[in-house]
């Protein structure tokens, strides 16, 4: 790696932490990074989630305050990230890339058209729920592990499902859902880390630079997106979405 390539690497981790606190897909960023400096698909996806994870905690950290009373919903919910994560993570050392090349761009567009209609589905499932899940039910916990099973297995646009899904189930703040979010991001990214530290070809530099840059920008995108209006916030959402979704699909 020469000092210029380094500099990319280090930059695109920078950004990447930073969209990852606000919304999800910082993936987007640096795994084709490293695709265009030359590393092969597979070590730049296991190198760029095991490096992603440093930014992942300080995302959580910078969103502490909003995570305050949400211990047991994400206890519950943390069980189904890390399963899916590490059926995920399996299927990417396994399975061929193609698996998910189709399916993935409709889960990313099916989680815009979520955050779009959240506020008038969350009012309708309130007004017909009988018995109200404080934790958001089977259904969400459900798909809280397909989400860790997509996240294990390539992770990029993950927070824009995940925010999809708790913002439908849970009648709460779109900046409390958005912690949640970080938290049940950091333990997809951090199981899956584990799993290929463990088994996977990892190049260790590219790690280094991408926890060092994921790290500066986790914290500041937390300052940035605690700021932002929910109708903001769910707007960047969407954005990103698209973009993730004319990335994957036109690469």
């Amino acid at each position: 790696m020469t000092p210029w390539e380094a500099v990319a690497v280090l930059a695109a981790g920078v950004a990447a932490g930073g969209i990852n606190a606000v919304v999800g897909s910082g993936s987007l960023i640096t795994f084709p990074t490293l695709l265009a400096l030359g590393y092969p698909p597979i070590v730049a996806n296991v190198s760029n989630n095991v490096g992603l994870v440093a930014g992942g905690v300080a995302g959580v950290l910078g969103y502490r305050a909003e995570l305050s009373g949400q211990r047991a919903r994400l206890m519950r919910l943390g069980i189904g990230s890390v399963l899916g994560s590490l059926v995920g993570g399996l299927l990417l050392l396994w399975l061929p890339a193609e698996a998910f090349q189709v399916i993935v761009p409709v889960l990313i567009a099916l989680a815009c058209v979520m955050v779009v209609a959240q506020p008038k589905v969350n009012a309708w499932l309130s007004a017909r729920q009988s018995v109200p899940h404080p934790h958001g039910g089977p259904w969400l916990w459900l798909g809280v592990c397909a989400a860790g099973v997509y996240g294990g297995y390539f992770g990029a646009a993950q927070g824009v499902v995940l925010i999809g899904l708790l913002g439908i189930f849970f009648d709460d703040h779109l900046q409390r859902i958005n912690a949640a979010k970080n938290m049940l991001s950091l333990l997809v990214n951090s199981t899956a880390a584990v799993l290929f530290a463990l088994i996977a070809p990892v190049d260790w530099w590219v790690v280094l630079l991408i926890s060092v840059g994921s790290m500066a920008g986790g914290f500041l995108g937390a300052r940035v997106g605690r700021r932002l209006p929910a109708r903001v916030l769910r707007g960047l959402v969407v954005c990103v979405g698209i973009v993730a979704i004319i990335k994957l699909v036109y690469g």
